[in-house]
């Protein structure tokens, strides 16, 4: 089911949710599976179902969560609201994107409930954040794909290295040498490169520009020298586009146009997304199973923040990349702390079964288990 995709403006949804007592109350009762404790009942809408859990019944949950952050997992989080919009009539949701830079600096001046993003916060930004501590929780994954718009070439291959000549504009025409090197036997047209990215602070550029640097940075003794980030100082021959949508429609609109854009947003223009080389010297394909495979193995800190790209493994995606919602762990209305928890539980958990089907990739199990006890953290 991929209506989300589809949709061009759904950032207000109802959205029906269950706190999870037992994964939300102690550490040891958290790593419990609680998918398995969910049981579907009908529901008075007829085809509609109202999910209980645990004893206790999303419907409860009463009042409006607003929040911002990263587009790159808005099509989630959009899907999540509007497939549970009947069980929680008294409770409504609203995710309005705009970017991770946006949804942390809204978060700091409490303009929102939460935020998302798909980078982890500056330590020097730490202090901005005027409601106190807060706490990572890990949604989803997914691949950042490399989309184009090359009329004639339906398949194509790309190695780091060529990617960042791309974006540095040492590499400006289709049929360059390096391309030509990384796709032998195809017919590369004499076609400029336009090479689309960001305007906002974003962590999808975040994530983009730390697995160049991972990859062909100065430590890997490669070209890259941009640097890493939300944001950074892009040639000024590149095109910006506002969230992952503005750059996939900029490659859609553009002949010989090349950006950086999550897989919905990809699959929902309709982009041909190409291969890129990873760490193993394997072409991959951006796929939730290269995602899931980037996964396996990372390394996970203590406030689980990690870094999905340029893993390790034959069959990693090396753009894949992870997202969070960040909130404060105080809340100063015990009802909106509740909604929060509630919210959260239901995307680590039903929502782990509803990712795959919008182009998202679940937690690895062991991830998702140590993200239900960091909801726990959120009260009043």
């Amino acid at each position: 089911m991929n209506t989300s995709r589809r949709r061009t403006g759904a950032v207000v949804g109802v959205l029906a949710l269950s706190l999870i007592g037992a994964a939300c109350s102690s550490s040891s009762s958290s790593t419990k599976d609680t998918t398995a404790a969910t049981t579907p009942v009908s529901s008075a809408a007829g085809d509609s179902t109202t999910t209980v859990a645990a004893g206790l019944d999303y419907s409860k949950l009463s009042g409006s969560l607003v929040a911002s952050g990263a587009t790159f997992p808005k099509s989630f989080y959009d899907e999540a609201i509007a497939n549970l919009a009947t069980a929680a009539p008294n409770l409504t949701v609203e995710y309005g994107g705009g970017g991770s830079g946006k949804g942390r600096s809204d978060l700091q001046q409490k303009v929102v409930d939460f935020a998302g993003t798909d980078g982890v916060v500056k330590a020097e930004d730490i202090a901005k954040f005027t409601g106190g501590d807060f706490v990572y929780v890990p949604t989803v994954i997914a691949p950042i794909t490399m989309s184009y718009n090359l009329p004639g070439v339906d398949k194509l291959q790309l190695s780091p290295a060529t990617i960042a000549g791309i974006y540095q504009l040492t590499i400006t025409n289709w049929n360059d040498a390096a391309i030509a090197a990384d796709n032998p036997g195809v017919t590369l047209p004499d076609q400029a490169i336009v090479a689309a990215r960001r305007a906002d602070g974003s962590g999808t550029t975040d994530n983009f520009t730390k697995f160049l640097k991972a990859a062909v940075g100065p430590d890997a003794g490669g070209t890259w020298a941009l640097g890493s980030g939300s944001t950074v100082e892009w040639p000024a021959g590149t095109q910006a586009g506002d969230g992952n949508s503005g750059v996939a429609q900029i490659v859609k609109s553009t002949t010989g146009a090349i950006g950086y854009v999550d897989l919905s947003d990809a699959k929902a223009n309709g982009l041909n997304v190409a291969s890129v080389k990873n760490k193993a010297g394997k072409f991959i394909a951006p796929t939730l199973e290269g995602t899931s495979a980037a996964a396996e193995g990372v390394t996970i800190k203590d406030d689980l923040t990690y870094f999905l790209g340029w893993a390790d493994g034959d069959a990693a995606y090396p753009i894949a990349a992870q997202t969070w919602i960040i909130a404060y762990t105080t809340q100063a209305d015990p009802a909106k702390a509740e909604a929060i928890r509630g919210f959260l539980t239901y995307l680590l958990n039903e929502g782990q079964k509803l990712a795959p089907t919008i182009d998202f990739a679940p937690l690895p199990e062991s991830l998702r288990l140590k993200a239900i006890e960091n909801i726990a953290k959120i009260g009043a």
